[in-house]
């Protein structure tokens, strides 16, 4: 089950979800739309290491914006915090984003019960494409679960700001390297 967009706005305000700042303009039909921060990373190296933590960096977008580049995976994070211990929450691109030509988030829209903090959304371009820091660019629904929950206590809680992966980590506490 889908929460609406009034429901949306009642779990904001008893707490149920947690955006902030919350602005009641960014509610959808039954979705909130969520805007793009300031910072993109990049990574530096020409081939990932998914074994290894691989060197970002750091580019702000200013007020002219920044041109996204096809054959670059920018890393760019939402300015609203937003998390629920009550929801599970999917990020998705907004349509008119995507009429642009940039893929948003398609590989990893699902978030954790229990996470809280800025989402870092994964940005493709598939030419070359000028982003504005606070522009709408994604939509995040929320979806009632059944079952006993088991709250996120994971290694990007709290993020603020894109985060790379930290996949390495994974390998590390499972005593692969």
């Amino acid at each position: 089950m889908i929460l609406t967009g009034s429901e949306i706005c009642a779990a904001a305000r008893d707490g149920r979800i947690r955006i902030s700042p919350f602005n009641a303009d960014q509610v959808n039909p039954n979705s909130y739309n969520v805007r793009l921060g300031p910072t993109l990373l990049n990574y530096t190296e020409p081939v990932i290491d998914a074994h290894r933590p691989n060197p970002t960096r750091a580019l702000t977008i200013g007020r002219q914006g920044h041109v996204l580049r096809p054959d670059e995976l920018y890393l760019g994070h939402t300015m609203e915090e937003v998390g629920s211990d009550s929801f599970v929450p999917l990020l998705f691109g907004r349509s008119s984003v995507g009429r642009l030509g940039l893929f948003v988030e398609i590989t990893a829209p699902i978030g954790d019960i229990g996470f809280h903090g800025q989402w870092t959304l994964m940005l493709s371009p598939v030419r070359p494409l000028r982003v504005y820091p606070g522009m709408k660019i994604g939509q995040i629904m929320f979806f009632v679960s059944t079952g006993i929950v088991d709250l996120y206590r994971g290694k990007y809680q709290d993020s603020a700001g894109p985060q790379p992966s930290q996949y390495w980590r994974d390998l590390l506490q499972a005593g692969r390297s």
